[in-house]
């Protein structure tokens, strides 16, 4: 009996060895991407950091790369573009999301879907498109803007307000266009989130008389705390990582006001071919992206 046991568990071994196999095969083709596609660049983006790395020069400079950004203003001054967007975008694109998920989850099946696609629409139509329609409406000879603004006498008649020139509206303009491009996927997430959340538990919470914000604080909150914890790292990072409308709306200006680090990286690689010091960027970047999100990890625990 025992010999018959021991021979039935190396047959159940062997087939889970085939399955385990199997599935390693599966998983090869995502990682031979993985590894040529996304660690190789990493690791090489490291090495060459610490090299005066340019057209036909491959020197090793001792890290003079990270010393030389500490004296760069313009890097500096990107950083603080970059985090000044992380921490306006970050919250009220969680907080509006939340709104708005919480609003459309007591709606009928009917209005719930269209209100999805249509917040949702800016994401499928790219970022091209849409930065198209918003250059139109902040133009400073035909845009809406201005034409909304003189309508209803907020402005002069023969006022040409350039909104993308001047520096103390230019962020603001990027800030506005990045919140209504970022908040179509966390309002379906959140929507998908508070759907799953039990309701014979909120119901027997509102029966016992709490309100309905004791009731979403108490129940749904913690329910939906891992839904909020992705959000906020995934949003983080591509605020830290703006490029494409900086590259397609204002090129870093006026004067460097609207440069973020991902742009001022994307410049001395791609126009003064500074590859070397550009991996630098890229490598601190990196660090400060790890920090804000290991932050946000501790500060919002969760099962």
């Amino acid at each position: 009996m025992a010999k018959k046991k021991i021979q039935t568990m190396g047959v159940s071994h062997a087939i889970q060895r085939q399955i385990d196999r199997v599935s390693y095969l599966f998983l090869l083709p995502m990682a031979v991407f993985f590894v040529c596609f996304v660690l190789a660049p990493m690791v090489i983006g490291i090495f060459t950091s610490f090299f005066n790395y340019r057209m036909g020069v491959f020197d090793f400079n001792f890290g003079k790369n990270y010393l030389q950004l500490f004296t760069d203003k313009v890097f500096w001054r990107s950083m603080r573009n970059t985090i000044v967007i992380v921490i306006v975008s970050v919250p009220l694109v969680t907080i509006f999301s939340l709104w708005v998920a919480s609003a459309l989850n007591e709606k009928s099946m009917g209005t719930t879907s269209f209100f999805r696609g249509v917040f949702y629409l800016p994401v499928v139509m790219g970022t091209v498109p849409v930065v198209v329609v918003w250059k139109w409406i902040f133009n400073s000879y035909y845009g809406i803007l201005n034409y909304i603004l003189k309508a209803l006498n907020l402005m002069p008649q023969n006022m040409r307000f350039d909104w993308l020139g001047e520096k103390s509206t230019a962020i603001w303009c990027i800030l506005t266009i990045l919140f209504t491009t970022s908040i179509g996927q966390p309002i379906v997430l959140y929507i998908a989130a508070l759907g799953n959340v039990d309701k014979s538990i909120t119901e027997a919470a509102e029966v016992d008389g709490a309100s309905k914000l004791r009731t979403f604080w108490q129940v749904k909150w913690p329910s939906i705390m891992p839904t909020t914890l992705y959000i906020v790292v995934i949003t983080t990072i591509n605020s830290f990582q703006c490029f494409a409308l900086i590259q397609l709306l204002t090129s870093g200006g006026p004067s460097y006001s609207t440069s973020t680090v991902m742009y001022y990286l994307y410049e001395q690689a791609f126009t003064y071919y500074n590859y070397g010091y550009a991996n630098a960027m890229g490598v601190i970047l990196a660090i400060v992206i790890a920090a804000f999100s290991a932050l946000q990890f501790k500060s919002m625990k969760t099962e």
